[in-house]
């Protein structure tokens, strides 16, 4: 009776020393750091970082050390937040856009813990300091700017058909009403937006004839409101790269919005400026009249420019015959012949033009450009200046093999890789809907330490009043189960560690709540021991029973919290998501230390004797 056999205390001891290697890279802290990297064209070589330390030294801006990471990269740690923002827009200024600028915080773990791939948890914003913003996206915008291109398309298809219509025109928020001139128009006109309008479903509107009204299909308005959301999430990911943000959370919340958090970030104007950022895409047909071998001495002839792609020089005429606002939808696929493609989707305007000047240029090339404005910045006076600069680049020639519809696929590449990358570029220009900001809020440096030491504060506190009161109220049992709170608290860290957890002050709440339930399930199994003591059962056997009925009691509180818990994580988002996660590995890790590391220390000091009196906070009188 209460013995453990030595695995058991082997295991016990095993995970006890992952915790505490896991869990101890949390004690040494972070630097904040800037992280330089070269491009595959650009050196980081001895000229470039002595370059960036005169830099430093010039604008009096100390640093603590250099660290080579990888033959591109390197880090330099800096003694404060205010130093790190200043050193990262000089940096990014001086050494211009061969050159990520990116601002990190660098652990101080020790390199023996780095071995074991220890690291410590990420701090969230309200923790760190930072910028939020929620965003909302106008998904209406685009349901009406797929329909209007929707009406564009199906006006063109019953001209080329021969189909007259009466009318054809937006009705209603969003459907189109299609009339048309007899019953045999009307049967023709459902056949074909049926095969080539598959996201709008046809009805008959009721007190007319031969008319039809349209809408968009709840698969295909939640599908648009999904490809919203996604597009532009990944869209603002590649915009905050240009502020070299380390650690941005960018992720959606609710049906049609996102929250952006930017930790370390204080310059909320520029952040504004970067999330809104211009990026679109454009058309050109190729100028074949002229040879871009002589352009390429400067003989650029009038109404083209000269571009390259894959090395080659192009001509292209200046005039835009398609814009990136028209696309609404890319994806890469395998066309018939089992080569990979990419479907386009238009509908945002000028489908019609699109299609008269891909018809009459049938066998031309045509050059897909992205282009993008960025902002290069500039020491003047000692201060940085950002200025915009408009990039251009060629993404794609194609011939031309038809006429090309509101949907139509481009074929002829090479591998799967290059179609995705392809569809990647066309959807990544202009924001498929637009958005705006509905929540903003600044964490300054110092506040985010003065909720660290709050957050730290409140733990401690709360652990040392449940030590005072299992100590006094339960003897040596109350030491044992102190003893099980620090391993809770130890494993818990660890855990939260190990997945890459970022803590935010719901998360400490979340590990003030465990560790409370933890010692919740220690006074259920104390008191049952107590209560078999009282009724006159030996010491042993209180102890045996005491663990054993309580259990069932502890499990059932345990699993209807982690119920409430796991459906916090499913439904909820940013803090609540954050505490969830935090309060089902708490459950877990104090579930183990309670069941499992009390019962082992208790079997260790009264196991395998004879036991005459337990201290446990009663006497109980012999009978």
């Amino acid at each position: 009776m209460n013995k453990y056999p030595l695995w058991k205390y082997a295991l016990l001891l095993i995970i006890i020393i992952l915790g505490l290697i896991y869990g101890a890279p949390n004690l040494f802290g972070e630097d904040p750091a800037v992280q330089v990297t070269a491009t595959s064209k650009a050196p980081m070589d001895d000229k470039v970082e002595q370059n960036i330390k005169d830099t430093l030294k010039t604008q009096n801006l100390p640093y603590k050390s250099f660290e080579q990471l990888d033959p591109k990269s390197i880090l330099i740690r800096f003694p404060s937040a205010e130093v790190q923002l200043r050193a990262k827009d000089v940096l990014k200024a001086t050494l211009g856009e061969d050159y990520t600028v990116a601002l990190n915080l660098a652990a101080r773990t020790p390199a023996w813990l780095d071995a074991f791939g220890a690291k410590p948890m990420k701090l969230g914003l309200d923790l760190r300091g930072g910028v939020h913003f929620l965003l909302a996206i106008d998904v209406d915008s685009l349901i009406e700017s797929r329909l209007n291109g929707d009406r564009r398309g199906i006006g063109d298809e019953m001209r080329s058909e021969r189909i007259r219509y009466a009318d054809l025109a937006k009705y209603g928020d969003n459907q189109i009403l299609l009339k048309l001139r007899n019953s045999n128009d009307l049967q023709k006109a459902t056949s074909i937006i049926a095969q080539r309008f598959p996201d709008l479903q046809a009805e008959a509107k009721q007190g007319e004839a031969n008319t039809l009204i349209l809408t968009m299909t709840p698969t295909a308005t939640l599908n648009a409101q999904n490809y919203a959301v996604a597009q532009t999430t990944t869209i603002l990911r590649n915009r905050i790269n240009e502020l070299g943000v380390a650690e941005p959370v960018v992720q959606r919340q609710g049906a049609d919005r996102i929250s952006v958090d930017l930790p370390g970030v204080q310059d909320t104007a520029r952040a504004k400026q970067i999330l809104g950022g211009t990026a679109t895409l454009e058309f050109h047909l190729a100028d074949v009249t002229n040879d871009p071998r002589e352009a390429l001495d400067g003989n650029v002839p009038a109404g083209a420019k000269l571009y390259k792609y894959d090395g080659m020089p192009y001509l292209l005429k200046d005039r835009v015959i398609l814009s990136g606002t028209s696309i609404t939808d890319a994806n890469s696929t395998i066309a018939e012949d089992g080569r990979p493609a990419v479907n386009i989707r238009l509908g945002g305007g000028g489908e019609a033009m699109f299609y008269r000047i891909t018809r009459d240029n049938v066998g031309k090339p045509l050059g897909i450009v992205y282009v993008e404005t960025k902002l290069d910045s500039k020491l003047v006076d000692g201060k940085v200046v950002y200025t915009p600069r408009k990039t251009e680049k060629v993404i794609m020639i194609a011939n031309i093999k038809s006429a090309l519809p509101s949907n139509f696929q481009i074929t002829g590449i090479s591998d799967p890789k290059e179609a995705r990358d392809l569809a990647l570029m066309l959807r990544a220009g202009a924001l498929p809907a637009p958005i705006s900001i509905i929540e903003e809020s600044t964490v300054g440096p110092s506040l985010g330490k003065e909720n660290i030491s709050k957050g730290v504060d409140s733990v401690v506190i709360g652990f040392v009043l449940i030590i005072l009161f299992m100590a006094v109220y339960y003897r040596l049992f109350g030491l044992i189960a102190n003893l099980a709170l620090v391993l809770d608290l130890i494993l818990l860290v660890a855990l939260l560690s190990v997945i890459g957890a970022t803590l935010t002050l719901p998360g400490i709440a979340a590990i003030v709540l465990t560790v409370g339930m933890a010692v919740d399930a220690n006074v259920l199994i104390f008191e049952r021991i107590r209560e078999e003591l009282r009724n006159g059962m030996p010491p042993q056997a209180s102890i045996q029973a005491g663990y054993e009925r309580a259990l069932s009691t502890i499990i059932d509180s345990n699993v209807t919290t982690l119920i409430a818990a796991i459906a916090m994580f499913a439904i909820g988002t940013g803090a609540v998501k954050g505490f969830a996660t935090t309060l089902t590995l708490g459950l877990i890790t104090s579930m183990y230390s309670t069941v499992v590391g009390t019962r082992a220390l208790v079997n260790l000091i009264y196991g395998r004797r004879s036991v005459k009196h337990l201290s446990i906070g009663i006497k109980v009188d012999k009978k």
